[in-house]
């Protein structure tokens, strides 16, 4: 039930986002995008202060901040290389240079996590098949159809012409369509093995970037409809069982933990995702995106399209071997799966 209201609430947000961000950029500023998080944040913060019960972890020491810089840091270097690879070249001393610095920083992580008391990123976690599952999940939605939001709303308004309000509303079968699918996916996960609801979801979500792709010039938004309506199906379906595949798994104590490390997947996704997308569509299409011909732009969203229904296609394999419903059984019966191998 919990997990069914909260497939609902986050399929009205996903739903009304897209045309209330259009109506307050047509209607005021593209800059109030970014104030109206604001009194969001504040509500959200009240009722968190206010309402929820607070967790912790037994004997918790302070932040792995040797973790969470080197990490930061990593990540910074990755989305810097892929976004300047196209205009610099990936020969250029700054892309390379970043990608090495990148590469380093992450096994500076990698060992920083494994050796030190209380890390931010428990790699032992890695030994469970779900937890693991959960995490490619999370990175590969946000890597594919989320990713390819920032470059489908590039079509819809620099080459077809259309506002931001209507390339808002031209959204709503796929937001609508995430959210009945997702409230489904929350009253289904009683009774449905997490397994039959993420890695479906995911075909569904590479079958729906397949059916967008075959764009040519003079085509109408139409063309995306039934891609929209069967993505959108699947990213209902994966959305409200993902966060099961973290907090499943683990005690209690550590849901905190596992949440934040899946949480950051799916940030890791779309900021690599957006970045590696936009460098391949950049790269295909000659001169600026803003004064790209049609032919040109539709060609490299053809092939971007394919890249991101690929990773869903891959992500549903991968989630279907991955999930297993006796991880979380560990957990019911009193021995958390995660528990012996950090122990």
């Amino acid at each position: 039930m919990a997990f069914g209201v909260f497939g609902a609430i986050t399929g009205v947000a996903v739903a009304v986002g897209p045309v209330l961000g259009g109506v307050i950029t047509s209607g005021i500023s593209w800059r109030w995008i970014f104030f109206v998080n604001l009194p969001i944040g504040i509500f959200a913060l009240a009722v968190t202060l206010l309402r929820v019960e607070e967790s912790r972890q037994p004997g918790a020491r302070r932040p792995d901040w040797a973790g969470f810089v080197t990490f930061s840091l990593a990540l910074a270097g990755l989305v810097y290389g892929l976004i300047r690879s196209q205009p610099d070249g990936w020969g250029s001393a700054g892309v390379i240079g970043s990608l090495v610095a990148s590469a380093v920083l992450l096994g500076a992580f990698v060992a920083i996590e494994m050796t030190t008391t209380h890390p931010m990123f428990d790699l032992a976690l890695l030994r469970v098949p779900t937890f693991t599952g959960g995490l490619i999940a999370a990175f590969a939605i946000s890597a594919s159809l989320f990713s390819m939001l920032t470059y489908l709303v590039l079509y819809l308004q620099n080459v077809l012409g259309y506002s931001a309000l209507q390339t808002g509303i031209r959204f709503l079968p796929m937001t609508g369509t995430i959210f009945v699918c997702a409230a489904i996916a929350g009253r289904l996960t009683d009774h449905v093995p997490t397994r039959w609801l993420i890695g479906p979801g995911f075909a569904f979500v590479g079958a729906g970037l397949l059916l967008m792709r075959g764009l040519a010039a003079g085509d109408d938004w139409t063309h995306l409809l039934p891609g929209f309506i069967v993505a959108g199906m699947g990213a209902g379906l994966v959305n409200v069982p993902l966060a099961s595949t973290a907090v499943g798994v683990v005690e209690p104590q550590r849901a905190g933990m596992a949440s934040g490390i899946n949480s950051t997947f799916r940030q890791v996704g779309i900021a690599t995702g957006v970045a590696a997308l936009g460098s391949i569509l950049a790269s295909r299409v000659p001169g600026s995106l803003a004064h790209a011909s049609e032919a040109s732009f539709t060609g490299a969203l053809n092939t971007i399209l394919l890249i991101a229904g690929i990773t869903a296609l891959a992500a549903a394999a991968a989630t279907l071997v991955l999930i297993r419903s006796r991880d979380f059984a560990d957990q019911r019966a009193g021995a958390p799966a995660a528990a012996a191998p950090a122990a």
